[in-house]
């Protein structure tokens, strides 16, 4: 007599890894052939993508399912490695930057599509989450380098992406730093307005001027939303 249960299949993370990995080969591999990239493009990408699964791939329960939200997010990864590598070559894409400014477009649609899967499959994490944000910093560190490549700010356009993991880095000898931080209308508000400069910033159609002083104010917006919090987590960190 046949077991009423169910059984679900699990497909392993390493599986997901992989497939992840081939996607970003193709995405990458394309790319590189059809803009005539130098070979070390590849080598950025490789090295990317490693840094996002090995983490992935050492924390991640044995036995658990990755789940349809975070694959969804494995697939922005993919994306996401390929603009980042692609980034300090953005000058030399010519007429393609139009096709770039639609791919990070594109990439920023996207990150709304993973919290939706996990709401309607409710398998809503604490990993999702910090996977999801993870990849935005890369995203936006990567529109940081482009802007720049295209010399359309100066090199003080890294800040803006480069902050997020000085603040990681400094949590690591910073007790109080390393509390969870509460949901923030001001902190996503100030993150969007980040994303939105600076894919502003790549077009062939925006000057210098105006994309100098977006990214200035998003830079003092940055710089206010993350003094608010570090003021927030120094005193909570202080009382017993």
């Amino acid at each position: 007599m046949m077991d009423s249960r169910t059984r679900t299949f699990h497909l392993p993370v390493a599986a997901d890894l992989t497939w992840g990995a081939g996607l970003t080969a193709l995405l990458v591999a394309a790319a590189g052939a059809g803009l005539q990239m130098p070979p070390v493009l590849y080598g950025i990408a490789a090295l990317l993508y490693v840094a996002i699964a090995l983490p992935i791939f050492r924390c991640w329960p044995p036995g658990r399912d990755f789940g349809w939200a975070n694959r969804a997010t494995l697939v922005r990864a993919a994306m996401v490695v390929l603009l980042a590598s692609l980034a300090p070559f953005i000058a030399g894409l010519g007429n393609w930057l139009w096709l770039y400014g639609v791919l990070c477009l594109l990439a920023l649609v996207l990150d709304g599509v993973d919290g939706t899967i996990a709401r309607a499959t409710h398998s809503t994490t604490s990993f999702g989450a910090r996977f999801d944000m993870e990849l935005d910093a890369l995203f936006i560190l990567g529109l940081c380098v482009a802007v720049l490549a295209l010399e359309k700010a100066g090199t003080w356009v890294l800040a803006l992406g480069l902050m997020r993991y000085a603040f990681v880095a400094a949590s690591h000898w910073l007790d109080f730093m390393s509390q969870p931080l509460p949901d923030s209308f001001r902190r996503k508000t100030v993150c969007v307005w980040q994303v939105v400069t600076l894919m502003i910033a790549i077009l062939p159609v925006t000057s210098v001027v105006f994309a100098t002083w977006t990214l200035g104010i998003a830079l003092a917006l940055l710089c206010y939303s993350f003094y608010t919090d570090l003021r927030w987590l120094y005193q909570t960190g202080r009382q017993p």
